[in-house]
């Protein structure tokens, strides 16, 4: 009970921010910047309660598998709404209205909460306030790591291209391991951040040997621009964007680096109690990644539109980016893994992950996993 007052309080707050037409950088800084002390202690408070309760509850299922969880087809359980958690790479899902249109003859409702990086995202899912979005590979390892419960549904392709180290136009960095000593920028836990950690590697660098700036998007590019930073490493269309009004130059990009995308999630109970919500979202996502792949000019030309970005950096940013999801699998499941000992050994994470804590049983996938 007490954890699901905790949920409205989130919900409401957000509806508050909305109410009061406040702008989204500014509810960026509101929600999850200028009162750290407030919403750590919300996500403390609403990860305690949670593990209280679900300890307490006679109705827990083979606890000591969670994967294990059977689906539940129960009228009762069944989500009227779903909460999708939206990153401005991803926009075009909300723009084109292709999951309304889906749910729409199930009484099912989509209500879009955009998020600046992932990190930020699966705080919220976490808490219950909202029940689908998608994110880089990094983010849920520093999410399973705090203890947060979620679920992976699908894979996104990987885009290489699509993200970059990048320095001022005249800076005196010419190769990676410039770095040293040097400010660089990037989101605490993002798919930047993997770059960075893998790039420096690849340049016999060690993290400790650069001065990380933890920033997001938005307050990155401000302290890029006003040079108190020496890189920034960034994905699109923040890096189409910074490559056409600031004419910063690419360090490196991910290409020969990144070997995997990033991932749509959702929570445990929404999964196993609308297995068939789940699939029709992922079929109505893969559709739509099909038919940008072949239209790419519509694609630039919506974003550009809908974000106010000009054309010529909406192309750039499509160009480079590879369309499409993929399953969940063995493969997929062993990178992820990698990543999470990664950051381990980087002592950037507090324990060791298990990725698998997260995975459902290959039967459950094959339930509503679209054929791709």
């Amino acid at each position: 009970m007490i954890n699901l007052i905790f949920r409205r309080f989130i919900a409401k707050w957000i509806s508050w921010i909305k109410f009061r037409n406040i702008p989204f950088n500014n509810q960026q800084k509101l929600f999850f910047s200028s009162s750290p002390l407030t919403i750590a202690g919300a996500f403390v408070t609403g990860l305690c309660l949670s593990l209280l309760f679900a300890a307490c509850s006679t109705s827990t299922v083979n606890s000591s598998n969670p994967s294990a969880t059977p689906v539940s087809n129960s009228a009762s359980s069944k989500a009227t709404v779903v909460r999708f958690g939206y990153q401005k790479s991803h926009i075009l899902l909300k723009t084109k209205g292709v999951l309304e249109k889906r749910l729409s003859p199930d009484s099912i409702s989509v209500e879009w909460i955009e998020f600046p990086a992932g990190p930020q995202l699966l705080e919220a899912m976490n808490v219950g306030s909202i029940d689908f979005g998608h994110v880089g590979e990094s983010p849920p390892i520093f999410a399973q790591a705090a203890g947060a419960s979620l679920t992976y549904v699908a894979g996104i392709a990987a885009s290489p291209a699509g993200s970059a180290i990048l320095v001022p136009q005249n800076s005196s960095i010419q190769k990676l391991t410039d770095l040293k000593g040097k400010k660089v920028a990037f989101q605490k836990g993002s798919s930047a951040h993997l770059l960075l950690v893998q790039a420096l590697e690849k340049a016999g660098l060690k993290y400790t040997d650069i001065d990380p700036k933890y920033l997001p998007p938005a307050d990155a590019r401000a302290a890029f621009v006003k040079g108190s930073v020496d890189a920034w490493v960034i994905w699109d269309p923040f890096y189409a964007a910074a490559q056409e009004a600031t004419k910063a130059r690419v360090l490196v990009d991910g290409t020969g680096i990144n070997k995997q995308g990033g991932y749509y999630l959702t929570t445990r109970k929404f999964v196993t109690e609308n297995p068939q919500t789940v699939k029709a979202v992922l079929e109505e996502i893969q559709n739509l990644e099909e038919w940008s792949k072949q239209h790419r000019e519509e694609v630039a030309q919506t974003l550009s539109s809908v974000l106010g970005i000009d054309i010529i950096t909406m192309r750039k940013a499509t160009n480079r980016r590879t369309f499409g999801i993929v399953p969940i699998d063995d493969n997929l499941i062993n990178l992820q893994q990698t990543v999470a000992d990664t950051y381990y050994q980087l002592k950037l994470v507090p324990k060791q992950v298990n990725v698998r804590d997260g995975v459902l049983t290959k039967e459950q996938y094959a339930a509503f996993s679209p054929k791709i």
